[in-house]
């Protein structure tokens, strides 16, 4: 079976299964108990390994090598982001995400400098998660992964179809492939790094914060910013519904 049909195979049965289990869901964040044990091992490992390693990372490259590692990591993404758009019906925006990879990769020094944002190919941010929602499928419970972080029941699934369009899934040579991993991974912790001091010092409760912010930014992203007032509302009567809304998380550190 070629890859181009396992994708479309796998497309089919994540339509299947989080249409089935996304229309059971009480509200939005009924596994609260297991996410925030999730969570709080997430936030261990963070602090333990990842926050010192982007820390360090940060120090010592310079703004525009971490600008131009920023770039690179964008430019192959841009390839899944064009995917999903013809998938969602957008060849407009499809054809603007193609063309920036084209772009970028010859005239911008195989993705080092972002040539096409200036030239008016506006770089999009797109993935199965999102073309599952725009076919219809519910967004089903909210689940923090281990070690992955925020998702939902949907987007979760949503990651199979999207390793396809990974350009990791291509790599043969492993070392290879989870350094490049690896260092994307250090990166975007080290650009979300004072976005963390804010969110610990405003949030009384890191993860109640966290998980309304990504629901409500799916939300959004599904429609294309574009949101009707009753999903807005059906999805904060969710959120207070949650069977453990009234729970203290807990503080000890």
């Amino acid at each position: 079976m070629t890859r181009i049909a396992k994708l479309l195979l796998a497309s089919t049965t994540m339509f299947v299964f989080v249409g089935c289990a996304s229309t059971s869901a009480p509200n939005a964040d009924p596994w609260e108990g297991f996410n925030r044990g999730s969570f709080a091992v997430n936030e261990a490992i963070d602090k333990a390994v990842l926050t010192p390693v982007a820390k360090g990372y940060q120090a010592v490259t310079p703004t525009f090598v971490r600008s131009g590692v920023s770039n690179v990591f964008s430019n192959v993404g841009d390839v899944g982001t064009g995917i999903n758009n013809l998938l969602q019906g957008k060849p407009g925006s499809a054809l603007s995400d193609f063309g920036r990879v084209l772009v970028n990769s010859t005239l911008g020094i195989l993705g080092l400098f972002d040539v096409a944002s200036p030239m008016g190919l506006d770089q999009n941010n797109e993935d199965f998660g999102q073309t599952l929602g725009k076919w219809g499928v519910g967004s089903g419970p909210y689940l923090v992964l281990p070690l992955l972080g925020p998702s939902t029941l949907r987007d979760a699934v949503g990651r199979v179809p999207d390793r396809y369009t990974s350009y990791n899934h291509y790599l043969e040579h492993v070392p290879t492939s989870n350094s490049l991993r690896g260092l994307n991974i250090i990166h975007i912790r080290a650009e979300l790094l004072a976005a963390g001091k804010t969110l610990e010092e405003a949030s009384l409760d890191k993860y109640q914060f966290l998980r309304d912010a990504y629901l409500q930014r799916r939300l959004s992203q599904v429609h294309d910013g574009k949101v009707p007032q009753s999903l807005r509302d059906k999805l904060e009567e969710d959120l207070e519904t949650s069977p453990a809304a009234s729970s203290k998380p807990n503080t000890t550190k």
